[in-house]
């Protein structure tokens, strides 16, 4: 059996951590977003706002931790794998910032493909600051344009998730998927 890898992406509070853990509930293997926990370990270390003082250093931390990621999914044996974000949404939030990076992003990037790419809209309703999440709406829909832009980028089809229920969300998906596989 071939896993399937599913990517869950969007702008900043467009519901895919509710929508990872609903599916990791129902039993799906799922792989959580690590971008919080390299911001809580960058303040531990004395660096209040890492994507904000130092880009790079945290998008190559990102890198490293969506890479590991991608590894331990190859030795995963499930229909599906979804992901709490993937590596081409490292590219795109430094384009949005408009801050060059390095070729080797490009190249793992191109070389670690994922099946099937789910793209969440904002989602003004839902969308909430907090102490990791600064971005303003305004900024959470211009990201989710940068988002669409970077994995068309990397040649993936990229399938628009409605907004609804998290069980409508989930069934959307889940139905694409059984559709396609």
């Amino acid at each position: 059996m071939k896993t399937r890898r599913i990517v869950i992406t969007g702008g900043p509070g467009s519901g895919k951590t509710t929508l990872i853990s609903y599916l990791e509930k129902k039993g799906y293997g799922c792989l959580h977003e690590i971008s919080r926990s390299v911001t809580i370990d960058a303040k531990n270390e004395g660096v209040e706002q890492i994507f904000l003082e130092n880009p790079l250093l945290f998008s190559e931390r990102l890198l490293e931790g969506r890479l590991q990621q991608f590894r331990d999914g190859l030795n995963l044996k499930l229909p599906y794998l979804f992901y709490d974000r993937g590596l081409p949404d490292i590219s795109a939030y430094m384009d949005f910032i408009k801050f060059d990076y390095p070729v080797k992003f490009s190249e793992v990037i191109n070389t670690n493909r994922y099946d099937v790419i789910f793209l969440l809209p904002p989602w003004e309703a839902i969308y909430k600051q907090d102490n990791e999440r600064y971005e303003t709406f305004d900024q959470a829909e211009s990201i989710y344009y940068y988002l669409l832009k970077s994995y068309q980028k990397y040649n993936y089809n990229v399938i628009e998730v409605p907004t609804g229920t998290i069980q409508d969300r989930a069934l959307y998906m889940i139905n694409y998927l059984n559709r396609l596989y």
